[in-house]
């Protein structure tokens, strides 16, 4: 039974993973991103990995998504030409 709950992760991850390389939009690649990191978090975690699953929880999921999100916010979208 648990390797079905691996393998669910892992189809979501990869399925992140592709979204997240083939979205036009910045904000959705970045929030994409956080999702595929979350996932990967998941599955440290159930894989036994506790103090990777935590540093990519925090660093992953965490940190680098705010940044790229508050990256994407100080952008303009549109020239001022």
């Amino acid at each position: 039974m648990m390797w079905l709950i691996q393998l669910i992760i892992l189809i979501i991850v990869v399925v992140t993973a592709l979204a997240a390389i083939t979205v036009k939009d910045l904000l959705g690649a970045a929030i994409l991103f956080g999702a595929y990191s979350f996932m990967m978090c998941l599955l440290w975690a159930i894989m036994g990995a506790v103090d990777v699953a935590f540093t990519e929880a925090s660093v992953g999921a965490g940190i680098s998504t705010v940044l790229f999100v508050a990256a994407v916010f100080r952008t303009s979208r549109r020239t001022k030409d």
